[in-house]
């Protein structure tokens, strides 16, 4: 069992940054995979970015791509998203998920745990 709370969310105009942080509960953080994923206003939930158990595998949806890093800190059961170059279309809620399984976790089905999410919205 793991609780996830994100943090960090906002309003921003185009071109600005973000950086959307997730907290997780429990001590077995290091053993999931963990990721972001965003659903706009009448839009399915999408997948963003992913993060393997140590850190060192991320991969990210093409849309943002070169724009957005994910990270993890074990240490202190967190992982972030930095969001450079924002757009209006990055304007959604966003949600971190663990996934038991590994080592990628692309798809919504294949998260276990989510937090509640936090807003973000980019104006033009």
């Amino acid at each position: 069992q793991v609780q996830l709370v994100e943090s960090g969310g906002g309003l921003v105009q185009a071109g600005g940054s973000l950086r959307l942080s997730c907290a997780a509960s429990g001590r077995t953080f290091s053993s999931f995979v963990m990721g972001w994923l965003r659903q706009a206003p009448g839009k399915e939930r999408e997948f963003v970015a992913g993060i393997g158990w140590s850190g060192r595998s991320t991969y990210y949806a093409d849309s943002v791509k070169g724009r957005f890093t994910i990270s993890r800190d074990n240490a202190k059961n967190t992982v972030y998203l930095q969001m450079n170059s924002l757009k209006p279309e990055d304007t959604a809620v966003y949600y971190c998920a663990a996934a038991r399984a590994g080592p990628t976790a692309i798809f919504r089905h294949e998260y276990d745990y989510w937090g509640q999410g936090t807003q973000v919205t980019v104006s033009s």
